[in-house]
């Protein structure tokens, strides 16, 4: 199992009252439907203040690196990073479930 976990963080003239914010954060609640390599999936905003913190975050889990190299091309994947792209940058790491 593989865990793909990355955190999004607002360009400074974004925050959740934008609607590319909200349409983002809907494209990423919906990957699931459309992607069937997905295993699992949990995101969510953050809900802290600290200025080392990021404004979202998801973990997805996939069943190993071929599952997670097909979903990275899959074209409502590739929607998704086109939104967030827009208004967000972000740091991804994949890693093997123990």
């Amino acid at each position: 199992m593989i865990r793909h976990t990355v955190l999004f963080r607002f360009r400074p003239e974004v925050d959740w009252s934008d609607a590319r914010a909200r349409a983002a954060e809907a494209a990423t609640a919906g990957h699931p439907d459309h992607i069937e390599e997905i295993l699992g999936w949990e995101f969510g905003r953050n809900m802290t203040e600290r200025p080392v913190a990021y404004d979202f975050a998801l973990i997805g889990t996939f069943a190993d690196r071929g599952a997670v190299d097909r979903y990275l091309v899959h074209p409502d994947h590739v929607r998704g990073v086109e939104l967030w792209k827009e208004i967000a940058t972000w740091v991804v790491a994949d890693f093997a479930v123990a």
